[in-house]
């Protein structure tokens, strides 16, 4: 399907509009956050050997998160079902994300803290954004994407086609560039990354809330179908 059909079909169906707004929500979230943690990260470490130090940690840290999540994705579905796992991946971006721009935002008020701590604002901030980083990656892949098919499952064969069609053409690249395009609006109107922070902020919390409402939503709706088919199923079992 092209542009104007996939949008046709998302208008007239809530079900795949609420799955497109997941996938919308996840790409804009990873976008906003991330772009902002690597400027911070390389003023953390200015030192070139010192970066690289920290990514190659951050790189299997993720790994090892990643494989730790995917062996927990099973036991969190069978034990809670697809309403909790969708909501795992927006409620640990939403923490950390917003964690990592409230410490970017009130990094002076909070500095006798982290001294506390032993460490700065900004060294606090790189290690929040890297457990959002890490956490958004691996729950997307033990969690997000398996939610994610698993909402196929009970549509008929031509909503199933259409609906993935409508969600990879409009949803994938509206979550892949409207977060670029948000920040680049901002670092337009108020002059520069460090000054659309608090917007950013703003934005990354409204962005999380409607994640959870669309999750929601079609958890409702997803459930219901599968209740639906579960019957018709009996129905027509062999006596």
């Amino acid at each position: 399907m092209g542009m104007r059909e996939s949008a046709k079909f998302l208008m007239n169906s809530k079900y795949i509009r609420d799955l497109a707004m997941l996938v919308i929500s996840y790409g804009m979230c990873i976008n906003i956050v991330e772009v902002t943690w690597k400027s911070k990260l390389k003023a953390a470490f200015p030192n070139p050997n010192d970066y690289s130090a920290f990514m190659g940690n951050f790189s299997s840290t993720t790994g090892a998160a990643t494989l730790i999540m995917m062996l927990l994705g099973r036991t969190i579905f069978q034990k809670f079902g697809w309403r909790t796992a969708a909501m795992v991946t927006p409620a640990m971006v939403g923490v950390t994300g917003l964690g990592f721009f409230a410490l970017i935002v009130f990094g002076s008020s909070l500095a006798p803290l982290t001294a506390a701590l032993g460490t700065t604002p900004i060294m606090l901030a790189v290690l929040v954004g890297a457990a959002q980083n890490i956490l958004s990656k691996s729950s997307k892949y033990s969690l997000f994407d398996p939610c994610k098919e698993m909402a196929y499952i009970p549509l008929d064969q031509d909503s199933k086609t259409k609906g993935k069609a409508a969600v990879d053409v409009i949803g994938n690249p509206l979550g892949k560039s409207g977060g670029s395009m948000i920040q680049q609006v901002l670092i337009f109107a108020v002059g520069s990354l460090a000054a659309a922070t608090p917007y950013l902020a703003v934005i990354l919390g409204g962005l999380v809330f409607m994640w959870f409402k669309a999750a929601n939503s079609l958890a409702t709706q997803f459930e219901d179908a599968m209740r639906v088919d579960e019957t018709q199923d009996e129905l027509y079992e062999p006596a």
